[in-house]
C-alpha cells in the first residue's frame, strides 16, 4: 500500500452496497442467486475522451477487507511483514466459517437457510462506510468489534482461549503452538523497540547534540539573537535523559515489556522527535 493506506485496527468486510444489499436481501428470506458483478463506466464529461471502465464495487481504501469484484482483498499485512502468516490466519478463518456453515446444513438446515443464518449471525462486521472517520471506532464498539490498535494488544488475543480453540478445531497449531508464537511475537516487538530507543539516544548524543551546541556557540556575543534555541536545545538533552531513566525501569517480563515500551517509552521518544523536528 502507499503512504496513509492502511486501514483501521478495527478488522470489517467492505462487500460494496450493491453487494451489501444483496446480503441483507439473503437475511430477509431472498434467494442466494442474483447479485450481478456487472462492471460499469464513469462518463469523464469531456467529448474528447471516452468513458473509463469503472470496478464492479467501489474498492474502499479504508477497509481491511474490500470486495473486488471477483475477490476480497486484504490490505492489513504490514510492510514488513511476510505474507503467509496473514495468509494462513486468513485461510484458517474461511475454514471455520465452512466448517460452521456445514455443521448447519448437515444438521437438517437447507444452504439457503444456512447461508442466511451466517449472514445474519455476522451481518455486524459489514461496513460501508469510511474507515478513516472519527466516527466509526465508536460505531464499531457498538457493534462489539474489537480495535486492537497496537501491537501488544493484537499480539495478546493470540494465544486466548477462543483463538487457541478455533486452531485446534482446525488442526492449525496446538495450544503451545499458540503460546509459543505469541511469546515470539512479544519478543520480536520489544527487541525492534529497544533497539530503535537505542538507536535513536545514540542519534541524539553524537549527533543532535553536538550540532545544538555548535549552533549555540554562534550566539555567544549577542545572546538576545538566539531566539528560543537555548530552551529548545535544553528540553532536547532533559527529555533525552528522561528517556534513558524510563528505559532502564522496563520491566522484564516480555508481556509487561511490550506495553510499556508501547504506552510509556514510544510517546516519550515522539516527544524528543517533536523537540528535535522544531
Amino acid at each position: 500500500l502507499g503512504a496513509q493506506e492502511a486501514p483501521p485496527a478495527i478488522i470489517s468486510l467492505y462487500p460494496g452496497t450493491g453487494f451489501e444489499a444483496h446480503v441483507d436481501s439473503i437475511i430477509a428470506g431472498g434467494p442466494l442467486l442474483g447479485y450481478k458483478a456487472e462492471k460499469g463506466a464513469a462518463d469523464p464529461k469531456a467529448a474528447a475522451a471516452m468513458p473509463a471502465v469503472c470496478g464492479v464495487e467501489d474498492r474502499n481504501r479504508t477497509a481491511p477487507f474490500p470486495f473486488c469484484g471477483n475477490r476480497f482483498e486484504f490490505r492489513a499485512v504490514g510492510s514488513s511483514q511476510n505474507c503467509s502468516f496473514p495468509i494462513s490466519i486468513c485461510n484458517t478463518i474461511m475454514a471455520s466459517g465452512m466448517a460452521a456453515l456445514s455443521d448447519l446444513i448437515e444438521g437438517g438446515m437447507s444452504h439457503r437457510d444456512a447461508v442466511a443464518k451466517l449472514f445474519k449471525d455476522n451481518r455486524h462486521v459489514i461496513f460501508t462506510g469510511n474507515g478513516y472517520s472519527a466516527e466509526w471506532p465508536v460505531e464499531a464498539k457498538k457493534r462489539g468489534l474489537s480495535n486492537l490498535n497496537t501491537t501488544p494488544l493484537a499480539v495478546a488475543t493470540f494465544n486466548s482461549e477462543k483463538a487457541k480453540k478455533l486452531f485446534a478445531d482446525m488442526g492449525i497449531f496446538s495450544a503451545e503452538e499458540c503460546d509459543a508464537r505469541s511469546e515470539i511475537m512479544f519478543e520480536n516487538y520489544t527487541t525492534t523497540l529497544s533497539v530503535e530507543v537505542e538507536t535513536l539516544i545514540n542519534m541524539i548524543e553524537t549527533g543532535i547534540l553536538p550540532a545544538c551546541a555548535k549552533d549555540m556557540a554562534k550566539y555567544q556575543a549577542m545572546p538576545s539573537l538566539a531566539g528560543e534555541r537555548q530552551a529548545t536545545y535544553d528540553s532536547i538533552k532533559t527529555e533525552t535523559d528522561k528517556l534513558k531513566q524510563l528505559f532502564d525501569k522496563r520491566p522484564h517480563d516480555l508481556q509487561a515489556e511490550a506495553k510499556y515500551l508501547c504506552d510509556t517509552i514510544k510517546p516519550q521518544m515522539v516527544a524528543i522527535r517533536a523537540l528535535v523536528d522544531k
